[in-house]
């Protein structure tokens, strides 16, 4: 046997392997997904076992064999309530990747799989490769017409599908936008705007500059640098962490004492605790010294836990409330300041001269909905850079606090080196990445070096596995790491929201997917497979390529088998998040909190890796569906089994924050990864049919690859129009539908607001089925309210009418753009309810020190043991 043979036979055999062993995992992985599902329905159910009802859902089947049935019948559409529009449009864009697939599978492998494998004149080609576009012979490149035209019929299903998505996307985002319960939301009518003058920087400025746009302003948030406050801030979190954790303690170590002496009837009074618990097994912990941030065994004062947390925390409480005063003031005297008094020449009363001077950036709330998203696509300032940047839809939780200072100069400096560093991070990466690419043909290469020979006389299984599955695992564990650094790089840009940091991973991560995981490791295995020919005839480098390029499918097919079969029943299975929730509760659920946390707070997802990792599946199909058809089979199965994981998991498992959501801002930009795989497709055919020679060396499909350059040329085309048209209306909301949202009137001297528009009214507006939803079942799995609009009319909940925090002092208006630090409350330590009354006690002593405490929904038992049945009081 050649050395060619034998590199494609080794190329069959890592197929097979790859096929077999994933088939075998998704098998297995599965039966056993079946087997303990309704035994442990905390990890597999968690939605159904939430004791918030409003988080809640319906069991997925009782029966051991009947949940395939009741997920397949299961409505998709019903994520949009439990999880929101991201993860709806996420499980969407997966359906229209099967659904593109389906007709493209059946075609290909009826047309382009014979005219690819039968009669052709290439002998050496055997098993996968007789399938793939480089098996035709010189004799008979008129079948490449079958590619072309097949290429056209692909790329305008695919067209179509674009175009029906995004009208889809469109008219449900409105649909969102206008909705009554978001619309009343303060997140709703809020925008951010960044880089603001000093001119500009008091609440009567900024309510004279927007007041022209309609309704006018409600309330301004000046952001601020509040210096120390929001330090003090996280150590009061820390200490009330630290005091929870220390209480808790003590109750147990006084249960085991207890169990241990048998004593009972222990009298009930403020000294219980020393009367339980002996001083030396009381928590201690030492203390960081003083230019450490965090403590050393062995190391640092040793004090009394929970002594000290009330301490730390009483102090804090003080501090917080002195600089919270001192704010207050300063907030006053910007409030009461003429906008030529703070001058940008840096001349008279300056900002500088407050405790807590502003920032050039603030939260403006208006009283019309449509007022925000007009302010978003305004020019608000004449000069370069000034006030250029405006955010829409920002939720308090969503904002990184640290990023709203920067001047639009720095920012763009550091836009600069963001990206800088993100360019060379992609240069660099190529050389791990080829060498993956080298291991995906290993036999190509021990055929052509003698030094590699040894690896030729490994059994052919190993070869196989070499070949087949280290590649594409040490290719997964390699883009792993890079989501870290990306990261922190689209930080460093300074953008102000944790969606934006998603939304610029989910660009930089899928360059990185595209370039190295797909176009390097196409280039070096496609190389690597043509080196024994390559050594021996350089000058026929170009035809070469066109035989052997298409050879470097075999890697995607055994990438996307891996991704596709064991990943999928991986993610049924959740065998790490299994093992993980038993160790957690046994080393870790040692107070309330931490038992909610490990028990019903269900897992997410980070849009920003999901997404680029899926879409890199979706242009390797495209790109290998024409030169290789047996992925189309494999990428329709692969992405309609993803299909019913992601579908099960927003259903029944995954609880995605609120605070989080984007209306689903990622699909539009996976759609844009659609045409990457198109370019790609149309890029790889259009240069293999240039680079096909005839029997006597002369170009063969000129007039194939020609018209290949007019398909690209009609796609960006399409691709410009669907931008055009579309592009305007992905984000913001248009006037025509102002009428539909929510309007908040100041109609009082406390400014409740009116809601000026009826539920019936608001019903009428965008439908994205061209009728009124419908309750309904599904598969034996009822979703109460499930496409159904709420019946009572909704209400905003932010009256400005003042309200007292923990600190005493009166806090005007709503506080939701206010930064935690300046505004929030101690969080209320939660302590459990145990036999021997030692809870209230604690609880007692707490709150003659002023601090909040309370024992709902928490008890321990006999043995120590910590549970709760409600959610933490702060979050009720």
């Amino acid at each position: 046997m050649s050395s060619i043979d034998k590199a494609q036979s080794a190329s069959t055999s890592s197929f097979v392997t790859a096929l077999i062993f994933n088939a075998a995992v998704f098998a297995i992985e599965i039966a056993v997904f079946t087997i303990l599902r309704p035994h442990f329905k905390r990890i597999y159910e968690p939605r159904s076992l939430h004791p918030l009802e409003n988080k809640r859902t319906p069991s997925l089947a009782e029966g051991l064999l009947q949940w395939p049935i009741a997920l397949i019948k299961s409505d998709y559409r019903d994520i949009k309530r439990i999880n929101g529009l991201d993860a709806y449009f996420f499980v969407r864009f997966l359906r229209m990747i099967a659904r593109i697939f389906l007709p493209i599978w059946l075609i290909s492998w009826v047309i382009l799989l014979p005219v690819n494998s039968v009669g052709t004149h290439v002998g050496n080609n055997s098993g996968l490769d007789k399938f793939s576009f480089g098996n035709v012979g010189t004799g008979q490149q008129a079948r490449y017409w079958a590619h072309l035209i097949l290429a056209w019929i692909f790329t305008v299903w695919i067209w179509y599908n674009i175009k029906y998505e995004m009208r889809h996307y469109v008219a449900t985002r409105q649909h969102w936008l206008v909705d009554p319960e978001h619309s009343s939301s303060a997140q709703a009518s809020t925008v951010l705007v960044t880089g603001i003058p000093k001119k500009y920087l008091s609440e009567k400025a900024l309510r004279q500059l927007f007041g022209h746009l309609p309704g006018g302003v409600r309330k301004v948030w000046l952001n601020r640098d509040l210096k120390e406050l929001p330090d003090l801030y996280d150590r009061r979190m820390a200490a009330c962490n630290k005091l929870e954790s220390a209480e808790t303690s003590l109750l147990n170590t006084a249960t085991k004492l207890r169990n241990k002496q048998l004593k009972k009837d222990v009298e009930r009074d403020i000294g219980l605790a020393e009367k339980l618990v002996p001083k030396k097994k009381r928590p201690t912990h030492r203390l960081p010294l003083g230019f450490m941030p965090f403590s050393l065994p062995f190391v640092g004062q040793e004090v009394d836990s929970i002594n000290w947390a009330r301490d730390e925390i009483v102090r804090l409480n003080e501090e917080l409330a002195a600089g919270r005063k001192t704010l207050r003031k300063d907030v006053a005297f910007t409030s009461r300041s003429r906008p030529e008094s703070l001058p940008s020449d840096g001349s008279g009363a300056t900002p500088t001269e407050q405790t807590y001077p502003p920032l050039s950036s603030a939260f403006i709330l208006f009283n019309k909905q449509i007022a925000a998203h007009m302010t978003k696509s305004s020019l608000l300032h004449h000069e370069p850079y000034r006030m250029g940047e405006k955010y829409v839809e920002v939720a308090p939780e969503d904002v990184i606090w640290a990023n709203l200072g920067l001047n639009p100069y720095e920012r763009t400096v550091r836009k600069c080196i963001s990206w800088g560093l993100t360019i060379g991070l992609i240069i660099l990466w190529a050389f791990p990445v080829a060498f993956v690419g080298a291991v995906s043909n290993v036999h190509a290469l021990c055929t052509t070096y003698s030094w590699l020979a040894w690896l030729c006389k490994l059994p052919s299984v190993v070869v196989g596995i070499i070949q087949g599955i280290l590649p594409a695992a040490l290719l997964a564990i390699l883009m792993m790491l890079l989501p870290i650094v990306l990261r922190m790089l689209a930080k460093l840009e300074g953008i102000p929201k944790y969606t934006g940091l998603e939304l610029s991973l989910m660009t930089r991560y899928f360059m990185f997917q595209v370039i190295h995981s797909f176009l390097i490791v196409t280039l070096a295995s496609g190389i690597i497979a043509s080196l024994p020919n390559l050594v021996n005839h350089p000058t026929g480098i170009p035809s070469l390529l066109a035989t052997h390029l298409p050879q470097a499918s075999t890697f995607f097919l055994t990438y996307i088998l891996l991704q596709g079969l064991s990943g999928t029943a991986a993610g049924f299975l959740q065998a790490v998040p299994l093992i993980l929730y038993y160790v957690k509760i046994f080393l870790l659920g040692s107070t309330p909190r931490s038992v909610y946390n490990i028990k019903y707070k269900g897992s997410s997802v980070a849009w920003g890796t999901l997404f680029p990792g899926t879409t890199l599946l979706v242009v390797v199909a495209l790109g290998y569906m024409l030169i290789s058809p047996i992925i189309n089979g494999l990428a329709c199965a692969i992405f309609f089994l993803f299909y019913l994981l992601y579908k099960y998991l927003f259903l029944w498992v995954f609880d995605q924050p609120a605070s989080m959501e984007t209306g689903g801002q990622f699909f539009p930009k996976a759609l844009q990864h659609v045409f990457v795989g198109l370019y790609v497709m149309q890029v790889c055919l259009c240069a293999l049919f240039f680079l096909a020679e005839n029997a006597s060396g002369k170009p063969s499909s000129v007039p194939e690859g020609a018209l290949m350059v007019v398909l690209i040329i009609f796609t960006a085309f399409f691709q410009y129009i669907i931008n055009n048209s579309y592009g305007p209306l992905i984000e913001s909301l248009p006037l025509s539908l102002a009428d539909q949202s929510y309007t908040s009137e100041e109609t009082s001297a406390i400014g409740e607001p009116n809601a000026i528009t009826t539920r019936e009214k608001r019903s009428e507006s965008v439908s994205t089925d061209g009728g009124k939803a419908k309750a309904k079942e599904t598969g034996g799995v009822s979703f109460p309210g499930a496409g159904v609009e709420a019946d009572k009319d909704a209400s905003h909940p932010l009256p400005d009418i003042p309200r007292r925090g923990s600190s005493g002092l009166v806090d005007e208006g709503p506080k939701e753009f206010d930064h935690p630090a300046a505004v929030n409350p101690q969080r209320i330590v939660w302590l459990p309810v145990d036999d021997l009354g030692l809870g209230e006690a604690e609880a007692e002593v707490n709150r003659e020190r002023g601090i909040e405490v309370s024992l709902d929904g928490a008890v321990m038992n006999e043995k120590g043991q910590v549970d709760v049945d409600s959610a933490p009081p702060d979050e009720l």
